[in-house]
């Protein structure tokens, strides 16, 4: 099954402007995961290829506070679609420079501006997140600016209790982490898979193995 969406990755690129290829899906489905495979298995072969996560451009803590949405962490209005959009924009059409994107830190929980490089000769990049197929504005713009968009899906039960296992793993109880999935991230996926019909391609993520 990788071996296959490796080559439907590759078969993507242009010979003009730069590709972009989206992974969607519910948290927890497996996202990051088949994002870093792909984005592994390219590179081995020899491909100029970069991730480009949709997490850092989480709102900062500081923002959220301010807009009283701090609690609602991961909610689509707590993300800077529009930023988002600019830079996959610029990641398309700009050849001649490196284009630097935000990543995530997660022992931080915070995006850190900056430290991802798109250089000049890489010609696909792969970029996964929750709303690449949402309807809201900006998110039919983002999604216009991709090649594809694929669709992560786990059992519901394994999903919520990976989600769970990552929560505490980064510090909630146990409680806490069932009362967040419970009251955040259920509404959230809940959103995301009402996109599912839009996407490309549905990637069972049963059958795909953990990243190394």
């Amino acid at each position: 099954m990788l071996e296959e969406l490796v080559a439907r990755a590759r078969g993507l690129r242009s010979t003009g402007e730069r590709t972009i290829l989206g992974i969607a899906g519910c948290p927890g489905a497996g996202k990051s995961t088949l994002a870093e495979l792909l984005v592994r298995r390219l590179a081995e072969d020899g491909e100029a290829v970069a991730l480009v996560p949709m997490d850092g451009f989480h709102l900062a803590d500081v923002a959220l506070e301010r807009l009283g949405r701090r609690g609602r962490k991961g909610a689509i209005d707590t993300f800077d679609g529009d930023g988002y959009l600019a830079l996959l924009r610029r990641a398309r059409t700009d050849l001649r420079r490196t284009v630097y994107a935000p990543g995530f830190e997660r022992d931080l929980d915070q995006p850190i501006a900056g430290t991802i490089a798109v250089d000049p000769d890489v010609r696909l990049v792969v970029t996964e997140g929750n709303y690449l197929l949402a309807d809201a504005e900006p998110w039919p713009c983002v999604r216009a600016e991709l090649a594809e968009v694929w669709y992560c899906e786990l059992d519901e039960t394994v999903r919520r209790e990976r989600l769970i296992a990552r929560h505490v793993l980064f510090g909630k109880s146990e409680s806490e982490a069932r009362r967040w999935v419970a009251t955040v991230d259920d509404a959230n996926a809940r959103l995301i898979a009402a996109g599912r019909g839009r996407t490309d391609l549905v990637v069972d993520m049963s059958s795909i193995g953990p990243a190394e």
